[in-house]
């Protein structure tokens, strides 16, 4: 997972909220998923957490549809301020184009692409991953949610003319029909939805230009803040990385090499989910795995230069990223 990699607090907490509809609540859907539970205070999550969360949701809801009703529950909020720019929109295609212009305010898991056509067109979802493989119920959810909330912002039901997943079906074809009312189809090509052409190009009845035009500008304003500040975790990720050899990097001379206050760099880092010290550890992580594998270079000194007081404690930490010890993980790489 990249630095910038991460999804709102509303999606997660949408997700967090059809589980406990289900019966588990949501200290206990954190503690399966083994996430701290600050977390929930958090204004975005790295995308591996929220992958986390999902299958510890599988698990402990047991339900074949959760990623279907996931969907089917969202709420502006589950969109950030992307769902009031939506709402203001000219037509249904409008809206679709500002979510593709701004989906890292909701997510960065996948983006959408319109493939249009003489009478309708193809919404497609293209996910992306961490380091974690995606539940498939993320996808259900993704496109449920389309669904549910293109009849929000139109007034009236919104039905796809088509649905088709490239994974397997996971539950039942009744919970299927619905939420899509329409035929849905299993491992194919690609997962989207056709939408009517009429259906997208319609006038919505909530479009304002005015309101339109501010709701943007603040959207615009929001996405350039989280890249300005992804950009800031990138050029800390850079100075980690040559940091190291060092000593063990300090939080302190993180921000001032960034030219920033250690207090900035905390709030920022946490408003992303991080911690200064998991991104020290992931970058530790990455060197030891690449010194490991692409080098004869002797283990201890590895462990020292990526500033660990003692072997053993390398030991530890690399079998705790790798389930395996940097011995046999080294003859496994280099055959």
């Amino acid at each position: 997972m990249t630095l910038e990699a991460t999804v709102s607090i509303g999606w997660v907490n949408t997700v967090i909220d059809t589980a406990q509809r289900l019966g588990v609540e949501p200290d206990s859907l954190l503690r399966m998923a083994e996430l701290p539970a600050e977390s929930l205070s958090w204004p975005r999550w790295p995308i591996d957490f929220i992958t986390r969360l999902w299958h510890a949701a599988e698990r402990g809801t047991g339900d074949p549809g959760f990623g279907l009703k996931v969907g089917a529950g969202v709420r502006p909020a589950s969109m950030d301020v992307v769902a009031f720019a939506m709402q203001s929109a000219a037509t249904l295609r409008e809206a679709i184009a500002l979510v593709q212009k701004y989906q890292r305010l909701i997510s960065d898991g996948g983006r959408f692409q319109l493939l249009p056509g003489g009478r309708s067109t193809w919404l497609v979802y293209h996910p992306r991953q961490g380091r974690l493989a995606f539940s498939p119920h993320q996808i259900e959810a993704v496109l449920a949610a389309v669904v549910r909330f293109s009849d929000w912002i139109t007034g009236c039901g919104v039905r796809p003319l088509r649905v088709q997943f490239s994974q397997g079906r996971l539950g039942p074809l009744t919970g299927y029909r619905a939420v899509f009312a329409c035929p849905v189809e299993f491992e194919q090509a690609f997962s989207g939805l056709l939408l009517a052409n009429d259906v997208l190009d319609r006038p919505l009845p909530q479009a304002d230009p005015r309101l339109a035009v501010l709701h943007e500008r603040f959207s615009a304003g929001r996405l350039a803040a989280l890249e300005r500040d992804g950009a800031e975790l990138q050029n800390l990720g850079r100075w980690l990385s040559e940091r190291m050899g060092q000593g063990v990097p300090r939080r302190a001379e993180a921000a001032r090499a960034l030219g920033i206050s250690e207090r900035t760099l905390a709030r920022r880092l946490a408003a992303r989910g991080q911690t200064f010290q998991g991104l020290v550890d992931e970058t530790r992580r990455a060197l030891a795995l690449q010194a490991v594998a692409q080098s004869r270079r002797p283990l201890a000194d590895i462990a020292q230069f990526l500033g660990f007081a003692e072997v053993s404690t390398f030991y530890r930490a690399f079998r705790r990223w790798t389930g395996l010890p940097p011995a046999r993980w080294r003859r496994q790489a280099q055959g």
